[in-house]
């Protein structure tokens, strides 16, 4: 159904004022203790700004609603839901609804994956195939078609940071070869993912991949339980992120966002991503895009990053691991063919190495990522900041929403 309409009046620009500057949403428990944003030296009215930007594209039917929430030094200074998660029936968005978070989950699994190194079940340098032996049938094209042996095997940090030679879900290879169904098990993931060639070598290029799906088929296991299960016990339990799993609950369902495309002729019309919808419990637990999330379970995490692997009291991983997380894993001659601003670190993350490169405002060592339908984190080491915005979009980033609001949070730094 076609949604040329949408009725802003409830979200339009003067509104804003209404919503106060940059006041929290009492609806539920805030994820972390709240503060103003002056006493966490933030800009009152550049948040206020950023808000406007949100109700601007609600207004112009870019998007249909979103959440946004920003932490300082450990307190949540900001949270605002703006729009609807639903057209029709109409239905408001708040700070619980959920949202696809697709490749915001790769950062969970790599979580999952240093875990298990530190526990030594795994290492970064081991061969995949000494855990999962499928991996060692795999081959790489040549130009010219043939296949060949790789010339070292793919290992636990290959997957890690997208140097494994795999290749992207939606690339014309894995759709071919149907690779990814959301409706096969994780076991025959790996049998069809092995079935198709490596498109280089291990350790040569960065090639953003399926990787972070294998490497959950790993921690499964190394671990000797089913993925979902242990992220439900090692990392979503303690970080109290209730609302964050593969599929939404009975009684989640009416907060789970519509994502919506642009329709022909302009508005908004809903899209289907998956043949198997989040409202079902799928096959496939799928480490790299599969969790459902909302803006404040998803702070927590980031702020677990930020802290060195632990929050408020509970520690998931060392300091010193988190540390090497989140700092450039990329080799020199992989980093340079990919432009040398921005690397990537081991906890599925965009790291930024030369801030003056950028389009936008940023700190050395800041790192996120974002997500297919609309979602983005990142973290700020430096300012000590972490920003979370959702929502339900694609293509994900009309009119480059998520590096706009990201600069006016970083311009509302004040000290």
């Amino acid at each position: 159904m076609r949604l040329r309409h949408v009725a802003a009046a409830a979200f339009t620009v003067g509104s804003v004022a209404a919503l106060g500057l940059g006041l929290l949403s009492a609806a539920a428990a805030d994820p972390l203790p709240r503060t103003t944003p002056r006493d966490a030296g933030l800009s009152d009215v550049r948040l206020t700004e950023a808000t406007t930007l949100l109700q601007q594209f609600v207004a112009e039917q870019k998007i249909a609603g979103a959440v946004a929430m920003v932490a300082r030094h450990g307190r949540l200074v900001y949270s605002q839901a703006v729009g609807a998660q639903s057209l029709e029936p109409r239905v408001p968005m708040t700070d619980q609804s959920l949202f696809r978070i697709y490749s915001m989950t790769k950062s969970v699994t790599a979580v999952a994956v240093m875990m298990m190194v530190e526990e030594g079940r795994v290492a970064l340098t081991d061969p995949v195939s000494q855990h999962l032996p499928e991996l060692s049938a795999v081959r790489v094209a040549n130009p010219d078609g043939s296949l060949r042996p790789p010339v070292r095997p793919i290992t636990v940090a290959d997957l890690l940071v997208h140097t494994s030679g795999l290749n992207h879900r939606t690339s014309p290879e894995y759709r071919k070869a149907e690779v990814r169904s959301r409706a096969i098990g994780l076991p025959q993931f790996v049998a069809n993912i092995v079935r198709v060639p490596l498109m280089e070598d291990p350790g040569t290029r960065y090639r953003y991949s399926e990787s972070s799906t294998v490497l959950g088929r790993l921690v499964e296991v190394r671990s000797g339980r089913p993925f979902d299960q242990f992220l439900a016990d090692r990392i979503f339990r303690p970080l109290k992120m209730t609302e964050t799993s593969f599929w939404t609950r009975d009684d989640q369902r009416p907060r789970l966002t519509t994502v919506y495309g642009p329709a022909a002729g302009g508005g908004l019309q809903p899209v289907e991503l998956e043949a198997v919808p989040f409202t079902e419990r799928p096959a496939l637990i799928e480490g790299a895009v599969g969790l459902v999330s909302t803006a404040g379970d998803y702070v927590r995490f980031a702020q677990m990053l930020l802290n060195g692997g632990e929050l408020d009291g509970v520690r998931l991983l060392r300091r010193d691991t988190v540390t090497q997380m989140v700092a450039n894993g990329l080799p020199e001659a992989v980093l340079a063919a990919r432009g040398g601003s921005m690397g990537w670190g081991l906890a599925n993350v965009n790291v930024v190495l030369n801030p003056a490169a950028l389009p936008y405002p940023a700190n050395r060592g800041e790192f996120g990522w974002d997500g297919s339908a609309g979602t983005i984190f990142w973290v700020d080491p430096q300012a000590e900041l972490v920003t979370v915005l959702m929502t339900q979009r694609s293509p994900a980033d009309p009119d480059r929403l998520r590096q706009r609001f990201k600069t006016l949070i970083q311009q509302s730094l004040v000290h």
